[in-house]
């Protein structure tokens, strides 16, 4: 009972005085109900439609089907990005009723039949379809192989204006008839038609079809996208249908994805949990650490962990040469790798005039010449010389001796540890985490361009599945000879088996750089979590988002976002185990309790060997 229907409840109430109504009815009359909470602010029906609130809604019933309804003819409906209610009444009906009707409809036809025959008419192929159709459903009838329904299909749409409704309208009707079937308004019936698509279960409209169970099956609702396979790994729990999102990125024409979200929105946490379960299907994994996020899962999961700085013990000399593969030559691949050094010289020296380039290229050729490497050397016995041989050959040559000074940073300066020494670094393992956090910030980019390198000459060397992850890659897209590298080995990875997992914050300068957007769509699979307001119209111009997709990134919860695979993309949220939780978590409150935690049993441990050891001395002093 409402307010006002507490007060009036019966006609002496509504006649005393209000004086004369007792306190506690007055306060049991101010207690709100639910329906007082959620009613509408104002209600008005009219005969075309309704206006609710600040909505307007129409409702429309199906009057007629084709004679075939093909499996997932509803699933278009059921997958618009817009908001509308949809309700299926299944009544069904008795068989021996219907075998009786059966019975007069098909004397009835048959009669038509013969009729037509004694006048000498051409045979109408209508009449001999439905009689083969009756009599075939009549015989699935009487062997109960088949069962008749009346069903009633409702849809309420919505929207903020009649334009906005008019078009929804004109796309559902399109949809549905290029299929045959055929919906009309439920004129002077809009009251009837919203209380039956509302989740009451009461069918006010009772506007009815025939329907046997096979074409109502082809009615079954939950048809919404999934991206559920018979392999891949688990990303996450489909939204739209709580289903698995299972996929396998090596299945797709590339094996590429890109990830965007704002910092805090879980991206870390979920490339660790598809790194973790990855790992479990013989595949190798390398990952482009900028902030020491994956130290403790490299020491969980046995891997390898490398901390690239000025002061490290780990070093990479970019003169170093692979072995070539199958099908490539010894001059192609030292043709390729004097290239790359040409662009690593450029960014480490800030820019290169077109003089200079041509003079680094020479001093390159010169430097392995120094060494006896040639095009036609084997490079798995050759030493390939350093940073320092280069800078005696390039103060050499005629205008190099600026170069050389620009150079010497990197050779005799504070920065000469960094890359000036032979390589002692060893990714033979199935796990293989490079950390760069300790690296100074003016050198991030050129740490990066030298490990990626290293890496991609380490994958070349033999043929395996792997998935290299480069986190925070907007560092990567602030040199053009840097996104340029990112950009090859998005490209060309797929010829050895290498997917490349971009991951990034920075959506503005990664879209800014021109190697952003060629990134995202050599990319088979995309993810976008939540987002910043300032990045989401960009972002949907980018992917061509809704609006509906939109607001949803905008909304998301950690670890909440799109996914993308194909042709294909669903809402998405990730889901892992406590054992996942505890290798994988980012987070710093809990990364503190569980260090807490080992070190505490750490100290246990060494408490009960020190025990066992004292009992095990007083046991042999006692033989003694």
């Amino acid at each position: 009972m409402s307010i006002f229907d507490k007060f009036f409840k019966n006609k002496e109430a509504e006649k005393s005085d209000i004086s004369s109504i007792l306190p506690q009815e007055i306060f049991e009359a101010g207690v709100l109900e639910l329906k007082d909470i959620i009613a509408p602010s104002a209600l008005k029906i009219t005969p075309k439609e309704i206006n609710l609130g600040e909505k307007i809604l129409r409702s429309f019933f199906v009057i007629s089907y084709p004679r075939f309804l093909t499996e997932g003819w509803f699933s278009p409906i059921i997958n618009m990005d817009k908001v509308f209610d949809v309700s299926i009444f299944v009544h069904p009906i008795e068989t021996s009723r219907v075998l009786r009707q059966f019975q007069r409809k098909v004397a009835e036809v048959q009669s038509q039949i013969h009729a037509r025959e004694e006048k000498g008419l051409v045979r109408d192929p209508m009449l001999d379809v439905a009689y083969q159709d009756l009599e075939n459903l009549r015989d699935q009838l009487q062997q109960a192989q088949e069962k008749l329904f009346d069903v009633g299909l409702y849809i309420t749409i919505y929207g903020d204006s009649d334009t906005e409704l008019d078009k929804v309208e004109t796309e559902v009707k399109s949809i549905l008839e290029a299929k045959l079937i055929y919906v009309k308004p439920a004129l002077f019936q809009q009251e009837q038609g919203y209380k039956s698509t509302l989740p009451l279960g009461n069918d006010s409209l009772s506007v009815h079809s025939k329907l046997n169970s096979l074409p109502l099956s082809s009615l079954f609702p939950f048809t919404s996208f999934d991206l559920t396979s018979d392999k891949g790994i688990l990303y996450g729990i489909n939204r739209h249908n709580s289903s698995l999102v299972l996929f396998d990125r090596f299945s797709l024409e590339n094996y590429n994805s890109i990830m965007f979200a704002k910092s805090g929105a879980g991206k870390s946490y979920a490339t660790k949990l598809e790194i973790l379960r990855t790992l479990m299907f013989d595949t190798e994994v390398i990952v482009m650490d900028p902030e020491r996020e994956y130290e403790y899962m490299a020491e969980a999961t046995g891997g390898r962990y490398f901390n690239i700085s000025l002061n490290s013990e780990h070093h990479i000399n970019p003169f170093d040469l692979p072995i070539p593969g199958p099908g490539e030559s010894a001059a192609n691949v030292l043709r390729s790798n004097i290239i790359n050094l040409v662009g690593l010289f450029r960014l480490m020296m800030g820019g290169l005039t077109a003089e200079e380039d041509a003079l680094i290229d020479r001093a390159i050729t010169e430097t392995y010449a120094l060494k006896d490497i040639t095009a036609e050397s084997d490079f798995r016995t050759i030493e390939p010389p350093l940073m320092s041989d280069f800078e005696l050959v390039l103060s050499g040559l005629e205008g190099g001796e600026s170069l050389a000074q620009r150079l010497s940073k990197y050779t005799k300066g504070t920065w000469s540890g960094f890359i000036n020494r032979p390589s002692n670094v060893d990714i033979d393992r199935k796990f293989v985490v490079f950390s760069l956090r300790d690296m100074e910030d003016e050198l991030k980019p050129i740490a990066m361009y030298i490990v990626t390198h290293y890496i991609w000459n380490a994958i070349r060397k033999k043929l395996k599945k792997r998935l290299l992850v480069i986190d925070e890659a907007w560092w990567m897209m602030k040199s053009e000879d840097t996104a340029s590298f990112l950009m090859s080995l998005v490209k060309r990875g797929r010829k050895y088996f290498l997917g490349v997992a971009t991951i990034t914050q920075d959506v503005g300068d990664f879209l800014k750089s021109p190697y952003g957007v060629p990134i995202i769509t050599n990319s088979s699979i995309q993810i976008l979590l939540k987002q910043s307001p300032t990045t989401i119209d960009e972002l949907q111009r980018t992917f061509n988002l809704t609006d509906e997709e939109k607001y949803l990134l905008l909304e998301s919860d950690i670890g909440e976002g799109i996914f993308f695979a194909g042709l294909k993309h669903v809402a998405i949220k990730n889901i892992a185990s406590y054992t996942e939780d505890q290798i994988i978590t980012s987070d710093p409150s809990q990364v503190l309790a569980i260090k807490k935690a080992r070190r505490e049993a750490n100290e246990n441990r060494n408490t009960v060997m020190e025990t066992k050891k004292a009992e095990i001395m007083e046991a042999e002093i006692n033989n003694q």
